[in-house]
């Protein structure tokens, strides 16, 4: 974590930035995407879904088989920016799918009853 920063501030943050019409920080951003998959990892433990948000974390949740070895048959993933909007809320689950910002594949890998997340 950056020293400037704590997580939940750095979402606040993130967002800000957004609604100036700015890219976040990298710092911030990668504060607040590890903030945010944190807070996933508590509300939905369990290790049969990855999701991953390069460059900055991935974590397995959601309850089911647990996955072990070889490339995970429920994977979700997108990039920072997107993740911070879908997990605060302001785009939703299904229109980043549709739109392609959001990739999901798998049969546990709809994360929407989990959202929207706090940070």
């Amino acid at each position: 974590m950056s020293p400037a920063h704590n997580k939940s501030e750095s979402v606040s943050e993130a967002l800000d930035a957004l609604d100036r019409g700015e890219e976040p920080q990298r710092p911030v951003l990668r504060d607040a995407v590890r903030a945010l998959l944190t807070e996933l990892s508590q509300r939905a433990p369990g290790r049969s879904v990855e999701v991953r948000i390069p460059p900055f974390g991935a974590i397995q949740c959601v309850p089911g088989p647990r996955h072990t070895r070889g490339t995970p048959p429920n994977v979700v993933e997108t990039d920072p920016v997107t993740w911070l909007l879908v997990a605060t809320g302001r785009v939703d689950w299904n229109e980043a799918l549709r739109d392609g910002r959001l990739r999901a594949s798998g049969i546990r890998t709809d994360l929407s009853e989990y959202l929207p997340l706090s940070g």
